[in-house]
């Protein structure tokens, strides 16, 4: 059963790849920069070997290994998710004994194009120990234990992830824990570069790193070849005891998941209100601009998929505070850098709706009214972030004069994104995780093509913000309040101005292409 899964695995990608050209374009850059990857981290561990002596060997395998398989559990939440193809749920109908299943998908884990370059890599790690023999031989039953603890602890991390996301209570505290690491992206950054900074004790800091994490799950399983080429047995069986443990409470663990998740159907969260209570609905103007916006704004209030995209009002802040200080241009513009994100926000936002967007067709609201109800939600929580972002910078690096010029050039960019959008998503439609799933699980049916999309509205969004974008640098080159205030005037007016005109394209363009528009949602793969 488990050799026949992986046979469907692939002929499922070779249909989808033989459908799609650009998907194909796609898959084959993926594989070429896997390639590369294993073939720089080849030649790096050629050079280690022969030029390093075995205390910075012992340190450099650890510490790459267990970075390695942090990014392995790491990854699942912020970057690659559950694979769409073969995942439990899917398989979840067909008669397998939960051994099986759980076979079936470390095995599609490991033979993925990750699954590969890691397994290569990790091969390629023997070279380090050439030079002992005996640590080389002990190397390649420990590479094995490692790779599977990769897959195995990326697998858990999925199941318990869409297991607990299936309510969307759960769902919202796995956005704001993910959220919290990625916050937290600054103080490691700045760890890294004051380590940088200190290169006299950089060696000395990765040994120390290197003899702790080798006692630890995520790096003894790569220390024992180190510890029996300096012929330290007793600490060597120990992390051989520790490796082969982790490996095996990864196993239990992920079954009883399995187990719990299978025999757990999701239940959504309700609560009581007040009858007669329609919250934000209730709040907003009658017809149908009123109604969108009231629609758009609890999505960006309430919904993990909108909530994630608000990570960067904070992120690019503390990012740039941490890497040029605060007294560097890239923080003080860093409002800018938020606009940008936040215009390209909403560029395929019809997407979102799913299936739902029937029911919006089915009203009788007219494209125009819904571009403008969509816009305005999109700005209620877009124009305050980005204006606080722009005065809390000028606040902490005292650079009011910028202020203006910042403004401009944000609220232009953010202006001009919202009318880019207004066209964009009257045109593309784009596969989005569902409503209850996790907002970082990747879900099938993405092509090269389609993510391509997001930089050619990026393109568009700069261009039409770029008056706005030149006044604002050329004000704060030239220390010019009066350019400043120009570029504000521009970027609000100009900005002002393509909302309307995306508002009066989209909308025309909404009436005509609406029906396709859903045909093509209900088509994406489930």
């Amino acid at each position: 059963m488990v050799a026949t899964v992986l046979r469907l695995r692939y002929r499922l990608l070779g249909n989808s790849l033989a459908r799609s050209p650009w998907q194909l374009v796609g898959f084959i850059l993926g594989m070429l920069a896997a390639v590369w990857l294993v073939g720089l981290v080849v030649a790096g561990l050629v050079a280690v070997s022969f030029l390093q002596g075995l205390e910075a060997t012992r340190t450099i395998a650890v510490v790459a290994g267990s970075a390695l398989l942090l990014g392995w559990a790491i990854g699942p939440l912020i970057v690659a998710g559950a694979d769409g193809m073969v995942d439990a749920d899917r398989l979840a109908p067909f008669p397998f004994s939960q051994r099986q299943l759980m076979l079936a998908l470390t095995g599609t884990g490991l033979t993925g194009i990750p699954g590969i370059a890691t397994t290569l890599t990790a091969l390629a790690s023997v070279i380090l120990w050439v030079r002992w023999p005996l640590a080389a031989i002990i190397a390649l039953p420990m590479i094995a234990v490692a790779v599977l603890t990769c897959v195995l602890v990326s697998r858990l991390v999925t199941t318990m992830t869409t297991g607990f996301s299936g309510r969307r209570r759960g769902q919202e505290v796995i956005g704001t824990i993910v959220i919290g690491l990625l916050i937290m992206t600054g103080p490691i950054l700045t760890g890294i570069l004051s380590a940088v900074d200190a290169a006299s004790d950089l060696p000395a800091r990765l040994e120390l790193a290197g003899a702790i994490l080798g006692w630890t799950p995520l790096g003894a399983a790569w220390a024992v070849p180190g510890d029996v080429a300096a012929g330290a047995w007793l600490p060597a069986l120990c992390k051989l005891v520790i490796a082969v443990g982790t490996l095996a409470a990864l196993w239990y663990v992920w079954a009883r998941a399995l187990h719990s998740s299978a025999g757990t159907r999701p239940r959504p969260t309700t609560r009581t209100v007040k009858s007669g209570a329609l919250g934000l609905f209730g709040a907003m103007p009658t017809g149908g601009v009123g109604a969108t916006w009231a629609r758009s704004l609890n999505g960006w209030l309430r919904d993990p998929r909108y909530l994630r995209q608000l990570i960067f009002i904070p992120l690019f802040p503390a990012l740039f505070a941490f890497t040029t200080g605060v007294d560097g241009v890239m923080f003080t513009v860093s409002a800018i850098f938020v606009a940008l994100i936040l215009a390209i926000a909403t560029y395929a936002d019809i997407s979102y709706d799913g299936t739902a967007f029937a029911s919006v067709l089915s009203s009788g609201i007219t494209g125009r009214a819904d571009r403008w109800g969509r816009t305005l939600g999109a700005g209620s929580v877009g124009l305050p972030a980005v204006i606080v972002v722009a005065i809390v910078v000028a606040a902490v690096t005292g650079a009011w004069q910028n202020l203006a010029a910042v403004l401009g050039g944000a609220l232009g960019l953010l202006l001009a994104g919202y009318g880019v959008s207004a066209v964009s998503s009257a045109l593309l439609v784009v596969p989005v995780p569902r409503a209850g799933d996790s907002p970082f699980k990747t879900v099938p049916g993405q092509t090269f093509a389609s993510g391509m999309l997001v930089f050619l509205v990026m393109g568009a969004c700069l261009l039409l913000g770029a008056p706005a974008l030149v006044l604002a640098i050329v004000a704060m080159t030239t220390a010019s309040a009066t350019l400043g205030a120009v570029s504000l005037v521009v970027g609000v007016a100009v900005g002002a101005g393509v909302i309307v005109a995306g508002v009066f394209v989209g909308g025309r363009l909404l009436d005509r292409s609406g029906p396709g528009l859903l045909q093509r949602i209900k088509a994406f793969p489930i």
